[in-house]
C-alpha cells in the first residue's frame, strides 16, 4: 500500500484554496501534446534477481569503451583510470560530491581540495586555481563573466574552434548578463583573424588545443587581447599541457578545462568536473572557492576554506557566482590521478598519446582517408575527410566493433564527411591496425 497522506477531500480542499478546478489545471502552462495522457508502461514489481536480469539486459542494448575500440573523444576521453582512483574516492569518509559543510571540521578533505588546487594551478603554469566547478563549460562562461566585470566591458571575443557546447553555454550566460558574444571565425582548422576585437572586448576566448586537436598559436591570441585591453581566457586540455607550454608561460589571464581526462570516467556523459586557474590579482573575483593552508599556535599545519565569493556568503550584488557547489568527489579524482601519475607518469600519458595519435594519421591515409588540415599541429585528435558522409562511415564501423569519432557535420557546416577522431594512450597497434583496415572496406 503506498503512503499517501492526502485524502480526496484534503486534495479538493487545497485546489479549491489556490483557485483551480483539477490538478491537471496546474498543468496548463505545457503544451497539450507534451502532457502525458496516459499512465506509464512500467511493469509490475519484480523480485530482486528478476530485476537484476532485467537491468542486465538493459545494460547490454549500450555500447560502450568496453566493447568497442574507442576513438570518439570531442571534449570526454577513453582514458586508463588506475584502481587506485576507484579505492580511494569510494571510501565512506570521501564519498559525498558535496565540499563539506562546517568545513574546518574535515581536515582531511579540505586538504585533498588544497593539493587539487596546488596540482591544476601547476598544470596551467598559473598562480592559483579553485576548488572547481561543475564542468568545463561552466567554468569557461564564468571566465567570461569575471573577464566583463574586470574590465567593464560587455563584449565576449571566442574562436570557432572552441568547443560547440561549451559555447553553447556561454551563450546561455552572456543572454542573462547582457553581454555580446562575438565569434572568431577559424581558418584552415585554427583560428588566425583576430582583426575584430577592439577596445569593447572584455576577453578573448581560445582553446589549447582546440576543438579540431588543432594546437592553437597562443603567442597570437595573447597578442590580440593585449592590443585590445581585454583578458585572455584559455579553454586547455589537462593532459596535452604535461608535454606541451602551460598557457601560464604564454602569459594567460585565466585558465579553465574539463578535468574529465584525470581519472573520472566517461560514464554516460558526466559527471564532469570543471577547472579554473586565474592571476593572482583577480582571486577576489574567482568564482566558487578556494581552501588555504595555514597553523595553529603551535605551529600544526591546518586546511581552512578561506575564500567564498558565491552569493549564498556574500552580498548578492557583490558576489562573482551563483554557482552554489563545486565537484567535490571528481576533483578528489583527480588529486588521486595526479598524485598516483606524478609529473612523470602524465607526461608519459601524454607522449603514449601524440605516438599513437601520429600512428593513426598515418595509417588511416594510407588506407584512402585524409586529413582535413594536413598542416596543422594536433594533440590527440585530427579531422578525417573521408569520401563517404561521415554518418554513414560511422554507422557501418560500429557494426564492426569500432566507435570511429564524431561527424563533423553536426557542428560545422560543410563538413559532412569529416570525421573527428581522437586517440589516447589506451589504443594499441592492433587495434589501429585494424581500425584502418575495416575502415578501407567501408569507403
Amino acid at each position: 500500500m503506498p503512503y499517501i497522506p492526502h485524502t480526496e477531500h484534503d486534495r479538493e480542499a487545497m485546489l479549491a484554496t489556490i483557485g483551480v478546478r483539477s490538478i491537471d489545471d496546474l498543468f496548463v502552462d505545457i503544451p497539450a501534446e507534451l502532457r502525458l495522457n496516459a499512465p506509464l508502461e512500467i511493469p509490475s514489481a519484480k523480485n530482486e534477481y528478476e530485476l537484476y536480469l532485467h537491468l542486465a539486459h538493459l545494460a547490454r542494448q549500450n555500447l560502450d569503451a568496453t566493447r568497442l575500440d574507442w576513438y570518439l573523444g570531442a571534449g570526454l576521453y577513453d582514458r586508463y583510470i588506475p584502481s587506485v582512483v576507484g579505492a580511494l574516492i569510494s571510501r565512506g569518509e570521501f564519498l559525498t560530491a558535496y565540499t563539506p559543510y562546517q568545513p574546518e571540521f574535515s581536515q582531511g578533505y579540505l586538504q585533498t581540495i588544497y593539493e587539487f588546487q596546488s596540482m591544476i594551478a601547476e598544470v596551467y603554469g598559473m598562480d592559483l586555481a579553485n576548488a572547481s566547478m561543475y564542468d568545463g563549460a561552466t567554468s569557461m562562461a564564468e571566465a567570461a563573466y569575471l573577464a566583463s566585470a574586470v574590465t567593464s566591458r560587455s563584449r565576449i571575443a571566442i574562436s570557432q574552434g572552441v568547443h560547440p557546447h561549451f559555447r553553447q553555454v556561454l551563450d546561455t550566460y552572456a543572454w542573462a548578463n547582457s553581454l555580446q558574444v562575438e565569434t572568431l571565425p577559424l581558418m584552415n582548422g585554427a583560428t588566425r583573424d583576430y582583426s575584430t576585437i577592439g577596445t569593447e572586448t572584455a576577453c578573448v576566448i581560445v582553446q589549447y588545443p582546440n576543438f579540431l586537436g588543432t594546437i592553437e598559436d597562443l603567442h597570437a591570441a595573447k597578442e590580440a587581447a593585449q592590443e585590445a585591453g581585454a583578458l585572455f581566457v584559455v579553454v586547455a586540455d589537462p593532459v596535452a599541457c604535461a608535454i606541451l607550454p602551460p598557457p601560464g608561460e604564454f602569459d594567460a589571464d585565466i585558465v579553465v578545462g574539463e578535468g574529465q581526462p584525470l581519472g573520472v570516467a566517461m560514464g554516460f556523459g558526466g559527471p564532469l568536473v570543471g577547472l579554473f586557474a586565474c592571476k593572482e590579482k583577480y582571486v577576489r573575483r574567482i568564482p566558487g572557492r578556494i581552501v588555504g593552508r595555514t597553523h595553529d599556535h603551535l605551529g600544526r599545519p591546518g586546511y581552512t576554506m578561506t575564500l567564498r565569493t558565491r552569493e549564498q556568503d556574500i552580498r548578492r550584488e557583490k558576489a562573482t557566482s551563483n554557482i552554489c557547489t563545486n565537484e567535490a568527489l571528481m576533483a578528489l579524482a583527480n588529486t588521486v590521478y595526479l598524485s598516483a601519475l606524478g609529473k612523470n607518469g602524465l607526461r608519459s600519458v601524454a607522449e603514449s598519446t601524440v605516438r599513437n595519435t601520429q600512428y593513426a594519421m598515418k595509417a588511416l591515409q594510407v588506407k584512402g582517408a585524409k586529413l582535413k588540415f594536413e598542416k596543422q599541429r594536433v594533440f590527440g585528435e585530427f579531422a578525417l575527410e573521408l569520401p563517404k558522409p561521415a554518418h554513414e562511415v560511422q554507422k557501418r564501423l560500429i557494426d564492426r566493433g569500432i566507435m570511429a569519432g564524431l561527424p563533423l557535420g553536426d557542428y560545422y557546416a560543410g563538413m559532412e564527411s569529416v570525421l573527428l577522431v581522437a586517440v589516447t594512450e589506451t589504443r594499441s597497434k592492433a587495434q589501429i591496425d585494424r581500425f584502418a583496415t575495416e575502415l578501407s572496406e567501408v569507403l
